[in-house]
């Protein structure tokens, strides 16, 4: 094992201390050498994504079992490789490259998913933050054949939401069907997902993105490439959003493509009705608590609209290195602040009352005394 000589025996991370309450504490823990074919990692940022705060409200009973208390969250993480651990020469990485930590913190190589290049849906994997330590605190261990390699041009902040949020939001939109020029919305369209879907949709892939959020954000949604925003809260119901948007669109009839980044069900309701004939819907965000059926999408509607229903859950390694070269490029720029690791239930008492525009991410390279 090699590796730099300045490195602390003790860290600092953030835990859910009490899994189901939107609450978090600053810890100390020991700091880990890395077994065969891991890195240890010295992490300097990570992203703060709602799939952490539902992870931490113990929301999403699909996931398996609950977290328990202790559990260190996080799965956007930028850092530097700290320690080389036995076995990892061969995979050309050294001491100070910086990588990043995904959503699958480990996946195995060889089930269907991961043959078929979908690691990211992988039978034997583990979630970051949910299964395995996350990426909260200021070293980590991580295999060295999953790691994300950062560009040397990005900047570490603006890298760290791209690792999840971003590699999302690219794969979401490539199975969506649309040409360049195609009418393409993006529910729940600025938050820390959606803002970067219509960067990657509108100057990536040359589509016409339709941002729908709520409140006054048209903006920041123009900004971040939208051609048209639509304030959910000025139309009294989802039939009347729907038809403005349609209204909206090439001759009246809808959009080519729908992608829901929000977790609301009466999204997934609205965005089969935007849909023009032979339209996609991709379902991206996963709806807290009790979900119900996308209204009116039986087999008649589906059919006679000669629809498709996709699901998206997170791109793939290739997904993630092609999303940070888009950023490397300039092609997207992630709209985000910095906070410090104190201010970490603060973020998510944000992120739960709907204020977040964009990502917050955390600087993890300061102590909190």
């Amino acid at each position: 094992m090699t590796g730099l000589t300045d490195i602390p025996t003790r860290y600092q991370a953030i835990i859910y201390d009490q899994p189901g309450a939107l609450s978090t504490k600053i810890v100390e823990l020991d700091t880990p050498n890395p077994g065969v074919g891991d890195v240890l990692v010295r992490m300097t940022h990570s992203g703060v994504c709602r799939s952490d705060l539902s992870v931490m409200m113990r929301r999403w009973s699909y996931l398996g079992p609950p977290i328990q208390p202790g559990q260190v969250g996080g799965h956007e993480g930028v850092g530097e490789i700290a320690r080389l651990g036995p076995g990892t020469e061969r995979f050309n990485l050294k001491i100070g490259d910086r990588v990043g930590i995904k959503w699958m913190a480990r996946v195995c190589g060889e089930c269907l998913p991961c043959l078929a290049g979908r690691d990211g849906s992988c039978f034997n994997g583990k979630i970051s933050g949910y299964e395995t330590a996350g990426t909260f605190q200021q070293f980590t261990l991580a295999p060295a054949n999953y790691v994300t390699p950062i560009p040397s041009s990005l900047r570490s902040d603006l890298a760290a939401p791209l690792l999840c949020g971003g590699v999302t939001a690219y794969a979401a939109l490539k199975k969506c069907d649309a040409q360049p020029g195609d009418f393409v919305v993006i529910m729940g369209a600025t938050g820390g997902l959606g803002h970067l879907a219509l960067q990657i949709g509108s100057n990536g892939m040359g589509y016409r993105m339709i941002a729908v959020d709520y409140g006054h954000k048209s903006e920041f949604a123009i900004q971040c490439g939208a051609e048209l925003y639509f304030d959910v809260k000025n139309h009294k119901s989802n039939a009347e959003l729907v038809k403005a948007i349609k209204d909206a669109s090439p001759g009246g009839f809808g959009a080519t493509a729908v992608v829901v980044c929000t977790a609301s069900n009466d999204a997934y309701a609205a965005g089969f009705e935007m849909l023009k004939l032979s339209g996609t819907l991709v379902c991206v965000g996963v709806p807290e608590g009790k979900q119900v059926p996308i209204a009116t999408v039986d087999p008649a509607s589906i059919i006679s609209k000669e629809a498709r229903v996709v699901g998206s859950l997170v791109g793939n390694r290739e997904d993630a290195i092609a999303t940070l070269d888009l950023a490397a490029r300039g092609v997207i720029n992630t709209r985000f602040r910095i906070e410090p690791m104190s201010n970490s239930s603060k973020v998510f008492e944000e992120m739960e009352n709907m204020k977040l525009q964009g990502r917050v991410v955390l600087d993890l390279t300061q102590a909190v005394s």
